[in-house]
């Protein structure tokens, strides 16, 4: 009998067409993207249409929005994906006493570092947007958030010139036999401090479920889901991202995803 392979392996296969898929979803579409990855040419133009969408939200900068929508589109359930319960005993433990001793800590190349918990940030000015989620496989789904927005914290914070960065680290052991193996994102200054990016608490009205990230995630609106981490629990702003992990701003980036994923 065949041995199933392990989990990361089956995700990491999975979303193997991801130099094409990520480049065509800036161009608005996700069809074909499994073939087209094996094309050469096709990725190679697909590529330009993704740095020609780069361009644009850098010329707009923080004015460019993402759609927002009614409450009556939002979808009845909205899709968990990748992974929908970290492994490990920490993270069980912190399900089990409702994220009581769970806090958020923001440091890096900041004056002011923070070490907040869930109810000091709920304290704190919210935004709720109805936002699609646009994942690099193919699918959308519609979904109300509420949270703070990211640029309230770094404002408290105060960013030191020299910062270029906000790099997100999550609770979420990519890999079971590598405990190093923890999923990451970054986004430049543009994206952090964009009026739709918040680090939300809340989906539909409801505590954010584990499954979609609590107990609190990063919404990036005009990015693609896998640039939106799960599971938070530090943000740290640097100048550069080079000798972090892999060195490529993010876990899906060193195994071949492109760090923009606008769209």
């Amino acid at each position: 009998m065949k041995k199933a392979k392990p989990y990361f392996e089956q995700r990491r296969e999975r979303r193997s067409f991801l130099r094409a898929s990520v480049a065509v979803a800036a161009t608005g579409t996700l069809a074909g993207c499994d073939s087209l990855s094996h094309n050469e040419t096709a990725v190679n133009v697909l590529r330009s249409a993704e740095a020609l969408t780069e361009s644009v939200h850098r010329v707009l900068g923080r004015r460019a929005m993402a759609q927002e929508f009614s409450p009556s589109q939002i979808a009845p359930v909205f899709r968990a994906n990748g992974t929908t319960s970290p492994i490990g005993q920490s993270y069980a433990a912190m399900v089990a006493d409702g994220f009581k001793d769970w806090t958020l800590t923001v440091d890096g190349l900041v004056e002011k570092p923070l070490e907040l918990t869930m109810p000091e940030l709920q304290a704190m000015p919210t935004r709720t947007q109805i936002t699609r989620h646009d994942c690099v496989e193919g699918w959308s789904c519609i979904g109300q958030w509420k949270g703070v927005r990211l640029s309230h914290l770094l404002n408290m914070a105060r960013l030191k010139p020299e910062a270029k960065y906000v790099v997100f680290r999550c609770l979420d052991q990519m890999d079971e036999k590598n405990e190093d193996a923890m999923y990451y994102e970054s986004v430049d200054l543009d994206d952090a401090f964009h009026e739709q990016t918040i680090l939300a608490w809340e989906l539909n009205g409801k505590p954010l479920p584990v499954a979609n990230g609590a107990p609190l995630r990063a919404r990036i609106e005009r990015q693609l889901g896998y640039k939106q981490p799960k599971y938070l629990h530090h943000i740290e702003v640097v100048s550069d991202f080079s000798d972090i992990a892999g060195g490529k701003g993010g876990f899906w980036e060193d195994h071949g995803y492109n760090w923009y994923g606008g769209i």
